[in-house]
């Protein structure tokens, strides 16, 4: 029986701690019924303030201690910007003795902050992702995945996704047949089409009042065939000095940031109406269904239409 341990960080998010740990314990063997891994939630022996996003929920007491963690087979990591002193140390000892790691969420601030993830790739949160990158520079940070499997270190998104990664750690450990099992018990999908970039919110205009002006004009005018050149003249700058401006403010470039406004507007139009494929692709700005799906899987790896199936409120 494999051993998992779960730290009961200060602080840690609720679903996130008893989800993994739920993950875990559906996991039976097909033929006896028995369990097929000892899940221990790991803490400090002062208890431990759980958390619902910014809320505390509770005060629990975790019925083993941290040291106990460096026993397990995987340890699971939940979100923490600012884990402790005792915690980076205990995720970077239990990196030495070989166990596997998986973080949840800002989780891999915390293996970031134990060395761990130098130079190699990791996800988080898509809100958090730039304060990764900034603060562990080394870190090849992706912000268009559920979660990455790096072997030995495991890394996902937010809340719901470090559920995708610990059933693909059951998936992993005993198989496909063990691991649909588990999702049907807990009534999720086996495997979920597309990365976080589907959940990504719209780019920002900027605020300082330079790229304003411009950019509430391309989103006025989408469905216009815009070209650098248009938009330049628009802003009266020169080509050069629009691209510098946007990416200095942006991190992009004029026609990328234009390209993502547009798959925005197409996502609104596939979530709220009942519009055609077509029709949304003229709505949008894209002006043909092919230049739709190219532009659209390429932001958000899924296709229009199933986004439609999974965001749609009509």
């Amino acid at each position: 029986m494999r051993i998992v341990a779960v730290l009961a960080i200060e602080g840690a998010v609720g679903l996130e701690l008893a989800g993994a740990c739920q993950v875990f314990a559906a996991a039976h063997d097909p033929i006896t019924n028995e369990p097929l891994y000892d899940v221990r939630v790991c803490g400090s022996s002062a208890g431990t303030t759980i958390r619902a996003h910014r809320l505390e929920i509770l005060r629990a007491q975790a019925p083993y201690g941290f040291d106990d963690a460096l026993e397990a087979d995987t340890l699971i990591v939940p979100a923490s910007y600012e884990a402790s002193g005792e915690v980076v140390e205990l995720v970077r000892e239990a990196h030495r003795r070989g166990v596997r790691i998986a973080s949840v969420c800002t989780g891999a601030f915390t293996l970031a902050a134990a060395g761990l993830l130098d130079g190699r790739p990791a996800a988080t949160h898509w809100a958090h992702a730039e304060e990764l990158t900034r603060r562990y520079p080394l870190v090849e940070v992706a912000t268009d995945v559920l979660y990455l499997d790096d072997g030995d270190l495991l890394t996902s998104a937010g809340v719901t996704a470090g559920l995708d990664l610990c059933l693909h750690l059951v998936r992993r450990d005993y198989g496909s047949a063990v691991a649909a099992n588990v999702a049907r018990r807990l009534v999720m999908a086996p495997h979920r089409d597309g990365g976080q970039a589907q959940f990504l919110t719209a780019p920002a205009i900027a605020g300082d009042g330079s790229l304003e002006p411009v950019m509430r004009w391309m989103q006025d005018h989408l469905t216009e065939p815009l070209t650098l050149a248009s938009i330049a003249a628009q802003a009266s700058m020169s080509t050069r000095t629009l691209s510098r401006q946007f990416r200095a403010q942006t991190g992009s470039t004029p026609l990328q940031w234009l390209i993502r406004l547009r798959v925005n507007r197409a996502q609104e139009l596939l979530e709220t109406t009942d519009l055609t494929i077509d029709q949304i692709a003229t709505a949008s700005g894209f002006g043909s269904p092919l230049l739709l799906r190219q532009h659209f899987t390429k932001a958000l790896a899924t296709t229009p239409t199933a986004y439609r199936r999974t965001f749609s409120t009509r």
